[in-house]
C-alpha cells in the first residue's frame, strides 16, 4: 500500500519574504564580508576562517578533511588555501601522528598574530553588516533556527546529510 502524500500549501507572504530574503543574504553577505577583509586586511574570508578554526583547535592543529569540513569546503578547496597560507608561513602542514598518510594544518605563531590583526575589521564587518540589524530580535530563537535548517540535511564534505525532521 503507497502512503498518500498531503498536497504542499503554498508560502504565505511572510514566508515567502523570508526564503527570498535568506537567499539574498546567502549569496550577497559573504561576498561583501570577503571584500570588507580583502580591502582592510588584504585577506581573503576564507582564508581568515581557516585560521579561526584552526586557532580554535586543540594545539591549533586539525586533520585537512576535519578543517574543510569545519569550513564548509571541499578537500582540495582547502588545499588550495592551506597552500596560500602555508607560502605566507601562516600555517605549516605536518603529518598526522596517528595515521601517517593523513596530514594536519597547524597554525604557526604568525598565523595567530595575522588572525589577531585582521580581527577587529572582521569584528566592525560582522556588526555592520549582521549585528546592527538585528535589534529587538530575540538573538538566541533566531541562532536556534538557523542551526537547524542550517544543517540538516546537509554534510560539509558534499554527501547527503541525516534528513531533515518532518515539521512540528
Amino acid at each position: 500500500m503507497t502512503a498518500v502524500t498531503p498536497p504542499l500549501q503554498p508560502l504565505s507572504g511572510a514566508e515567502e519574504a523570508v526564503v527570498r530574503a535568506l537567499g539574498r543574504v546567502i549569496q550577497v553577505l559573504p561576498r561583501v564580508m570577503d571584500a570588507d577583509l580583502v580591502r582592510e586586511q588584504r585577506l581573503p574570508l576564507n582564508e581568515y576562517m581557516t585560521l579561526v578554526n584552526l586557532s580554535e583547535a586543540p594545539d591549533r592543529q586539525m586533520r585537512m578533511n576535519e578543517l574543510a569540513a569545519a569550513c564548509f569546503l571541499s578537500l582540495s578547496g582547502m588545499t588550495r588555501i592551506v597552500d596560500r597560507l602555508v607560502a605566507e608561513g601562516l600555517i605549516e602542514r605536518v603529518r598526522c601522528p596517528e595515521d601517517a598518510r593523513g596530514w594536519n594544518a597547524v597554525l604557526t605563531d604568525a598565523g595567530l598574530t595575522r588572525l589577531e590583526q585582521a580581527y577587529p575589521a572582521h569584528l566592525a564587518s560582522v556588526r555592520r553588516r549582521v549585528v546592527d540589524h538585528l535589534d529587538g530580535i530575540d538573538l538566541a530563537r533566531l541562532a536556534q533556527a538557523l542551526q537547524r535548517f542550517g544543517t540538516c540535511g546537509i554534510d560539509p564534505t558534499g554527501a547527503q546529510g541525516e534528513p531533515c525532521p518532518e515539521s512540528e
